[in-house]
């Protein structure tokens, strides 16, 4: 199937929802600097409250996808977004608020919608014919890259050009609109168990491997984007260089994402996909912190963020062969979960080490923890199953089902 062929009326109404709902979680960390950073302290008051609304994703994530109801999903949808935009207002509008506050507030910003992307991309896929999940995976990446990449340059101009509250007001409307858009879209998805498969917690349980490897995964994008302006610094480059070379990163994730939905399923199992694509994007990130010349350097990060989208998809494809569709959307927000986790504890060992080491060897040693999960979530995959196939390979599959049954709105 082509991309030609998603282009139809549910998938586009799926775009303009997941749009409205992702933007805001985009904006979130550098929207929460720009409120504070007139207030004493206020960049260090940022970023804690940044570091907030990232543990409330992290913590509510797994929690709330584990309720997240397959037939009948979008009153949690609803509700998720409804309190997102309630929270991402409620900063706007009390910006002057104790610090206390403003932390419960981004706690509740970044908990509240966490599993509405899980459940959006379970729709997504029960929108669509099985043998097309590959090429709609594929253009939820290059929305999800695209929102990413313009994102910081929307964030800033709103901030700095009509005041730093604006970001989280535009925020919670966007939340809010795409809380109404979800009526337009399925009730849910379906939910049937495949014959003779295990149970949805037990399945989720077992396919830690894939979270690891998602952990992996991020763990790279967290050096690259934290360490990348010490690291120019450090090879005496201007620092502005940083928002071009990190903006070549999301455009060749763009790129990956739309090649690898050229087609439906690529030679070998998905997880020995993921594992090299991994170590390819690995490979990238170590380049980085070697190489000289910010053209060399701006190669590298093209080329890791080439590879890191087909990873990702690879991931939430493999996700998809080892759990029931019942626990698609749980599966989805423990992943979350964990490539948070990753990228948070990524960038904290690689934090801590600046106090000590060059830049670059701190992107080496970060590089080296990504290679530790990598075989671990290796050794994991080998006890892997595909849920409810016999062990048949997941890309096997991906070309024998059937079309989903969709569910009635």
């Amino acid at each position: 199937m082509s991309y030609r062929e998603l282009a139809t009326r549910p998938v586009l109404t799926w775009c303009a929802v997941t749009g409205a709902a992702r933007l805001p979680v985009a904006m979130a960390p550098l929207a929460l600097v720009f409120l504070v950073r007139e207030r004493p302290g206020g960049y260090t008051l940022g970023a804690v409250l940044a570091g907030v609304y990232v543990v409330g994703e992290i913590v509510a994530a797994p929690v709330l996808g584990l309720r997240m109801r397959a037939e009948r999903a979008r009153p949690q949808l609803v509700a998720g977004l409804a309190v997102g935009a309630a929270a991402f207002a409620g900063l706007g509008l009390a910006s002057g608020a104790h610090p206390v506050v403003l932390g419960g507030l981004a706690f509740l910003a970044g908990a509240g919608p966490v599993a509405v992307s899980a459940g959006l991309r379970a729709l997504l896929t029960g929108m669509v014919p099985e043998r097309s999940v590959t090429q709609a995976l594929s253009l939820e990446s290059m929305l999800t890259f695209g929102l990413w990449a313009a994102a910081p340059a929307l964030t800033t101009g709103l901030a700095l050009g009509a005041g730093p509250a604006v970001p989280l007001l535009l925020a919670g409307g966007l939340m809010a609109l795409g809380m109404t858009g979800l009526w337009l879209l399925p009730e849910g998805w379906t939910a049937e168990d495949r014959e003779g498969g295990p149970s949805a917690r037990r399945a989720l349980l077992a396919a830690w491997p894939v979270y690891v490897l998602g952990a992996a995964a991020l763990s790279l994008l967290a050096l690259a984007e934290l360490i990348l302006p010490a690291l120019l610094e450090q090879r005496g480059i201007g620092i502005g260089w940083a928002g071009p070379l990190l903006a070549g990163f999301s455009l060749g994730s763009v790129a990956g994402s739309f090649l690898y939905g050229l087609r439906s399923a690529w030679p070998g199992p998905l997880a020995a996909q993921s594992l090299l694509l991994v170590l390819g994007v690995t490979t990238g990130v170590v380049l980085v912190a070697l190489l000289p010349g910010a053209p060399a350097i701006g190669v590298a990060l093209a080329a890791a963020g080439l590879l890191q989208a087909p990873a990702m998809l690879a991931r939430n494809l493999a996700l998809r062969q080892v759990l029931p569709p019942s626990a698609l959307a749980a599966g989805y927000s423990v992943m979350y979960a964990a490539v948070g986790a990753g990228y948070a504890a990524s960038g904290t060992l690689a934090g801590a080490l600046l106090e000590a080491v060059a830049p670059s060897t701190a992107i080496l040693c970060g590089a080296g923890l990504t290679l530790l999960l990598v075989a671990v979530a290796a050794l994991g995959e080998r006890r892997l199953v595909p849920h409810g196939e016999d062990g048949k390979d997941g890309q096997e599959v991906q070309e024998t089902r059937g079309p989903v049954r969709k569910v009635r709105r």
